[in-house]
């Protein structure tokens, strides 16, 4: 674990944008230390790293935060498109350095505006975007949620982590029993209320997630305790084999 002062030394990161950036829900510490002070685990690194990466490309704070608590995020297609957009971003630097090089050495009539060109980074940066902006969850979750207030939106997930500490409770019992088969109904219930419509296929996919590492375990089992996403994940996918 690392205090805020530590991340921000290594990051080379202002402790006011990392202070920022939990505010927004953009990176939420994994603790804090007794005197209240925020603590960082590798995970945390991991989408701190993301998010720097993205701000480097230039992505506003707002469509960092959509692609990354987007349902669909990829961590590893997301480094793999910021390696291609780096390249890109790389070429597109070169490109202006020759341009001024020319100009030191030919004058002012070295005058191919080409290396100005940011097409290819900015049609790919927009497909980096779009492309977890154009399900339908997406968008039923963006409608969904047009309205709410920042207030709301945290009551609301205050609610379902509610979901997963009551099932941290059933964490001992056979994921396959009444309890933990209607738990896991009204998880979809809860999702499909108020986020976007969960279908079995959905559902199963983050069931997945939730005992995939990362944040989403990390939370769920520190509501409901180790163990509680892995028993979620099972209870979900005997939910999603049923006919």
């Amino acid at each position: 674990m690392m205090t805020v002062n530590e991340v921000s030394k290594l990051a080379g990161v202002s402790i006011r944008t990392l202070q920022y950036y939990d505010k927004i829900g953009l990176l939420h510490p994994t603790g804090h230390t007794d005197a209240g002070y925020r603590l960082y685990d590798d995970t945390d690194l991991e989408r701190l790293q993301h998010i720097l990466l993205f701000r480097e490309l230039e992505f506003s704070l707002k469509d960092i935060a959509s692609i990354i608590n987007s349902p669909d995020f990829n961590r590893s297609k997301a480094l793999e498109q910021q390696i291609e957009m780096l390249k890109l971003k790389r070429d597109h630097i070169e490109n202006l350095m020759n341009f001024a090089l020319g100009i030191k050495m030919l004058g002012v009539k070295h005058m191919d505006f080409k290396a100005f060109d940011r097409s290819k980074l900015d049609e790919y940066s927009k497909q980096a975007k779009d492309m977890y902006k154009e399900s339908p969850e997406y968008k039923e979750m963006e409608e969904k949620s047009k309205n709410r207030t920042k207030e709301e939106e945290g009551i609301l997930a205050d609610r379902f982590m509610l979901l997963f500490k009551e099932a941290g409770t059933l964490k001992d019992k056979d994921p396959a029993s009444p309890e933990a088969q209607d738990l896991v109904k009204r998880i979809q219930d809860f999702i499909t209320e108020n986020l976007y419509t969960c279908s079995k296929k959905i559902l199963s996919g983050l069931g997945k997630m939730y005992s995939g590492g990362g944040d989403f375990t990390k939370n769920i089992d520190e509501y409901g305790g180790e163990g509680t996403a892995e028993f979620i994940d099972k209870a979900i996918q005997i939910y999603c084999r049923e006919e």
